[in-house]
């Protein structure tokens, strides 16, 4: 007989915000049905918890659910753990022992994690939530098969962002589960992001000294960059050979986006860099909706060289100051599902309309109504981190540098992102949400396009030779 899974809540930072949390707990089990436990990392009491712990710790009030708490992470808080080998602190809320949970800043602990699987490994002190693909751990299972570890950034309780702090999943003890199930790998899964393996911190192995790590760095590396800056000349300024130029990707059909494509509709094209090229959208939401598409073919960001991200980068940034200087601010996402080359929307939104939280706001409302995970991503971090080259995926960057992303794993709107920007609580133009229902004759665009060429010419950095 299967043994059924334990059902476990995770909790990032509580802060002292027992009631919140708690009856966050209560409202969750009362629509999902009763977890197993609830496991709080990060930062449990907070700074001024006393009013509000006092009636759990005399029992006025009761956790719903059995609740774990990993200790002290600052001097402040160690009062209230008396005992490091863990105690019972109020009715239904235990103390497990003395973790190490200084890390750089941050709470990281392995999920209840010896002995079942999947692994989870979830992190809070950040005050961000953030989940990255699973990666493969140095826990060899069999025959050279690793685990599977899901690391989880969580924000904290009551955050006024709305940022996720509760993560719901199920575990099921390694004894319990046959050969074939424990060894099994995700489909999207990764090398481990650690650079230095446990094997050879342990063997004293010296590690060379360009993989050194910054401290505080878990998931991302803040270090590396996308490709040196090249000079006007196009050679590597650290290089004394010239750097021979790469054939552009070629598409295995026919493709509508390839510059060199008969089928590219060029009347609509208003710039071509060295490697990409911006072009009027079709049935665009504004007349000065442009898209940014690389010359050569490429299904996604994650897919793109150096050299492309490079130039992609140097659009985006040149046009955020054109539009800012028209009173716009730009909206940019990618839909990389059912397409098959990489198209970035980029679409203005008058100052005047909304703020960006605004925006981004109704990006997070209209997902959650769609039953759709749209997390919040670093600003420091890199999709090429997130998603790998073939996954699934809609990305949207705000003119904050704020980014928000899901993992496309079944369906998907195709008309996501028109249908936020096109709804009354930004653009007010619903009816523009189907690109399909916005187009003008050929004479019209061409229109468009050559008042945005004339427009745009000022900023217009591939002139600059």
């Amino acid at each position: 007989m299967a043994q059924k899974p334990l059902r476990l809540l995770a909790c990032g930072d509580v802060e002292g915000k027992f009631d919140i949390l708690f009856n966050r707990v209560r409202a969750i089990q009362k629509k999902s049905g009763n977890f197993d436990l609830l496991l709080c990392v990060g930062n449990f009491f907070g700074s001024t918890p006393d009013a509000e712990w006092e009636e759990y710790k005399t029992g006025i009030k009761k956790a719903p659910i059995q609740t774990y708490v990993l200790g002290a992470n600052n001097q402040e808080t160690v009062k209230y753990f008396q005992d490091a080998d863990g105690c019972e602190l109020a009715e239904n809320i235990t103390y497990l022992g003395e973790v190490d949970t200084k890390k750089c800043g941050s709470a990281l602990v392995s999920s209840l994690a010896m002995g079942l699987k999947p692994r989870y490994h979830f992190a809070a002190l950040e005050k961000t939530y953030y989940e990255r693909l699973p990666y493969r751990n140095h826990v060899v299972l069999q025959e050279n098969a690793q685990h599977a570890t899901r690391f989880i950034a969580l924000a904290n309780v009551g955050n006024p962002e709305k940022k996720k702090y509760l993560y719901a999943f199920s575990i099921v003890p390694m004894k319990l589960m046959d050969a074939a199930e424990l060894v099994k790998q995700p489909p999207d899964v990764t090398e481990n992001p650690y650079r230095k393996s446990g094997q050879e911190a342990s063997i004293g192995k010296q590690i060379p000294a360009p993989v050194e790590e910054s401290a505080c760095q878990f998931f991302f590396d803040l270090n590396e960059k996308q490709g040196r800056k090249r000079s006007s000349t196009g050679r590597d300024s650290k290089s004394p050979h010239p750097k021979q130029p790469r054939k552009p990707p070629q598409p295995p059909g026919p493709c509508w986006f390839c510059l060199a494509s008969p089928e590219v509709e060029k009347h609509l094209v208003v710039n071509i860099g060295t490697h990409c090229y911006l072009a009027l959208a079709k049935g665009g939401l504004s007349d000065d909706h442009v898209l940014i598409l690389p010359i050569g073919h490429y299904q996604s960001v994650v897919e793109l060289s150096a050299e492309v991200v490079e130039e992609v980068e140097k659009y985006k940034t040149t046009l955020r100051r054109f539009f800012k200087s028209r009173g716009k601010r730009c909206v940019v996402f990618e839909r990389n599902y059912k397409s098959h080359h990489l198209q970035l929307q980029v679409i203005p939104v008058p100052v005047s309309c909304c703020a960006t939280d605004d925006i981004k706001d109704a990006f997070i409302t209209q997902a959650q109504e769609q039953q759709i995970e749209l997390l919040e991503i670093p600003e420091h971090s890199d999709i090429k981190q997130i998603a790998q080259p073939g996954a699934a995926y809609f990305y949207v960057e705000l003119d904050t540098g704020e980014k928000l992303f899901h993992r496309i794993k079944k369906n998907f709107p195709l008309q996501f992102g028109r249908e936020v920007l096109a709804s009354e609580a930004i653009l007010n133009i619903p009816g523009k949400s189907d690109w399909r229902q916005c187009q003008i004759s050929k004479e019209d665009e061409e229109t468009l396009a050559r008042r945005f060429q004339k427009d745009f010419e000022p900023y217009d950095f591939t002139l600059d030779d």
